[in-house]
């Protein structure tokens, strides 16, 4: 077995209202001014208001409400300089996966004042950070239990810190906070959370290890017999809860065996169009395994974790037709939720595939993930089979 490290949120809890039950023990561990990170759709929702009616009678509250989808460099270093000019003593970022990723650096630069051009990539941070709490809203990232922040830097190329110093002190699962979640969102992230158990599983990183890969499929089990549930009827709690923890169970899974090319791809298409994060993994999810599934150990990994996404499999075949039985059973839920299933149903252009291919070569973070090699050529085939 080879040597590997395992790093996840020290602290988690589970359970329904407790976004605003928990305020005083987040409190305790963030101090006496803290800065809550949302967005403005759930402050107009008046998804916020429990928990900051229960801060303002502990402690002192700043609000930043400005963190948009696949935020933005100029968004972060505003939301510093909010933290900065508040003396905040702790951080909370409340919402998906875009205010947790930004309350993430925030912590982190508040609390080493490093300079943000040297953090980016694996392992560059050198910390200390604030006191920081994350409460997702979404059930698709598993940002919550994530070592790693994406933002979008200039000619919109994502960028990434990647750093056990910005896994949170506590996480805060309320499914009560995803009750609302429109349906295609709720489909959307609810894939988002299946790639990173998928590509986690099936991870070329070195640090690839059997507790990944148990969380992988125990996340995988829940997403996968709950995920249609959960868009067909927003208000039933239970699946609403198998979502949150299977998708945190994901996240911790990709959080120690790395993501892959599915992500590699869906980059440019965030980065670029503006198409929600959840959604371009799932635009381009089929066509990266099925270029993967060419490889041996990718085609016996997806085999292996068919079954327990879609139990009705036929498992008296080969490994490669299990593998191939399993891919078009992805492809078939997607279509089941509602989600497009082409990048020209999103508007994006067929000409596009060529950039989007060279944006994507760039992500050789992820790229050296993947079960198989993905040159330029191979990342615009992809594209082309997608459109």
């Amino acid at each position: 077995m080879n040597i590997f490290h395992f790093n996840t949120t020290p602290g988690l809890r589970f359970g329904s209202g407790l976004a605003k039950s928990s305020c005083k023990e987040i409190f305790e561990k963030l101090g006496p001014r803290i800065l809550f990170v949302t967005d403005e759709g759930l402050m107009s929702l008046g998804l916020t208001k429990p928990t900051l009616e229960e801060f303002k009678n502990l402690t002192n509250v700043e609000v930043f409400d400005k963190v948009e989808a696949d935020p933005s460099l100029n968004t972060l270093q505003i939301a510093i300089e909010v933290g900065r000019n508040f003396k905040a003593t702790g951080v909370i970022g409340f919402g998906g996966g875009s205010s947790m990723d930004i309350a993430k650096l925030v912590a982190l630069i508040l609390g080493s004042n490093e300079d943000l051009d040297s953090i980016w990539g694996v392992s560059n941070a050198k910390g200390p950070r604030l006191p920081l709490v994350l409460v997702p809203t979404t059930a698709g990232t598993g940002s919550e239990v994530t070592p790693i922040a994406i933002i979008t830097v200039e000619h919109n190329e994502k960028r990434g810190v990647s750093s056990p110093l910005i896994l949170p002190d506590l996480a805060i699962l309320d499914p009560e906070l995803t009750l609302d979640l429109p349906s295609s969102i709720t489909a959307a992230t609810g894939i988002d959370a299946m790639v990173h158990a998928i590509e986690g599983y099936a991870s070329f990183n070195s640090n690839n290890n059997p507790i990944s890969k148990m969380l992988a499929i125990e996340a995988l089990k829940l997403l996968g017999g709950s995920i249609e549930k959960a868009v067909l009827n927003g208000t039933d709690i239970e699946a609403r809860g198998n979502m949150l923890i299977g998708s945190m169970l994901a996240g911790k899974a990709f959080a120690n065996a790395p993501v892959a090319a599915v992500h590699a791809l869906a980059y440019p298409i965030g980065g670029i169009y503006h198409i929600p994060h959840g959604l371009s993994n799932a635009l381009v999810l089929p066509y990266v395994l099925r270029f993967n599934a060419i490889s041996q150990e990718a085609a016996r990994d997806y085999a292996t974790l068919a079954p327990y996404v879609f139990p009705n499999i036929n498992l008296q075949q080969g490994t490669q037709a299990i593998c191939s039985e399993f891919i078009d059973e992805i492809e078939n839920l997607s279509t089941k939720l509602g989600l497009p299933q082409k990048l020209r149903e999103v508007d994006i252009p067929e000409n596009a595939c060529e950039k989007m291919a060279y944006e994507a070569m760039k992500q050789t973070r992820l790229l050296v993930n993947n079960p198989r090699e993905i040159k330029k050529e191979d990342a615009f085939n992809i594209y082309k089979s997608a459109w």
